[in-house]
């Protein structure tokens, strides 16, 4: 077992230094952006939906009544859902952060973002993201939306994160996974209040009133630094 820091160098090859390097500028250039405005309201969602589709125009509208209501937007910077809820804050003049990531397609910024960085690593963005959020909100997407739901789920269910308001927007779509859900609580996979970790709707007006009861937190209170401090107060 390593007990140094020296030791623990002298077992790392270059390729793993400059790996974790590669790994800390990312993560380091995403929290940077994150202090630099209060936290808002995280909106994830396919990528491939057109603008006409009717999840985007729930998605532009909510982007504008977030805007409107004084919340910056955040999402992962592309096109879809994202473009859509970018739009509607921008429209509105409101604050709309993108963070995107390289990928070999569909994803480039879209052209409703008043600041927008780019990550080469996935796990950076996600920190980001969720470091970004007050509140969180999911459109139907694809494995990239499951993946951000899933872990976000999971780090509010083991307290490794605050407990911060989850919509599920679209009935229709995420009925299934409500079900699933159900089914693991019935198999005793998870704890009955699990469930209650997130919300399917179909009013987007509720996630206006959920960010409106937190309201606006200043860029230096941001609630992760509290919920640190209050799990080394009850490690002591």
């Amino acid at each position: 077992m390593l007990k140094t820091e020296e030791e623990l160098l002298k077992k790392l090859s270059i390729a793993d230094l400059e790996r974790a390097n590669a790994y800390a500028k990312d993560l380091g250039q995403g929290l940077q952006i994150v202090r630099s405005f209060p936290q808002g309201v995280t909106i994830f969602g396919s990528a491939r939906l057109p603008q006409d589709d009717k999840f985007c125009k729930m998605a532009y509208k909510l982007g504008g009544l977030l805007a409107k209501n004084g919340h910056a937007v955040i999402t992962g910077g592309g096109p879809g859902i994202m473009e859509a809820a970018s739009h509607g804050a921008y429209e509105i003049g409101g604050r709309s952060i993108g963070l995107n990531i390289t990928l070999k397609h569909e994803q480039f910024p879209n052209p409703y973002l008043t600041d927008c960085i780019t990550f080469e690593y996935f796990f950076a963005r996600k920190v980001s993201l969720a470091m970004a959020a007050k509140v969180f909100v999911f459109f139907p997407g694809g494995f990239g939306t499951m993946d951000e739901l899933s872990e976000i789920l999971c780090l509010m269910q083991e307290d490794k994160m605050p407990k911060m308001p989850v919509f599920l927007v679209g009935k229709s779509y995420w009925k299934s996974f409500d079900r699933v859900i159900k089914k693991m609580v019935d198999l005793k996979l998870i704890g009955r209040t699990d469930h209650n970790i997130f919300k399917v709707t179909d009013d987007i007006n509720e996630v206006v009133r959920a960010a409106n009861k937190i309201g606006h937190p200043k860029i230096s209170e941001n609630f992760y630094d509290g919920f640190r401090e209050a799990r080394a107060i009850d490690s002591e």
